[in-house]
């Protein structure tokens, strides 16, 4: 993804999920934690792998996934 080169997805790493530089941490992981009230310098601290950038980046994935549009289609005529 353009803009996003610290995102990674690898089917031996946690199943495929996104993860931050083919690091067993999960986008999902950074998210939870930023949801639970702790700082990005607090996860940088608490995860020594991890850099600002990564955690912004995180971020930036997950405000384009929430984006996309969902299409509905009709229900056939019975």
């Amino acid at each position: 993804m353009q803009g996003l080169d610290r995102i990674t997805f690898d089917p031996h790493i946690m199943g495929g999920r996104a993860c931050i530089r083919g690091m067993r941490i999960t986008v999902a992981l950074i998210l939870n934690l930023l949801s639970n009230r702790m700082t990005p310098e607090e996860i940088v601290r608490d995860y020594p792998p991890l850099e600002l950038e990564d955690i912004y980046q995180a971020v930036r994935y997950a405000e384009r996934l929430a984006e996309e549009r969902v299409e509905f289609l009709e229900p056939e005529p019975a």
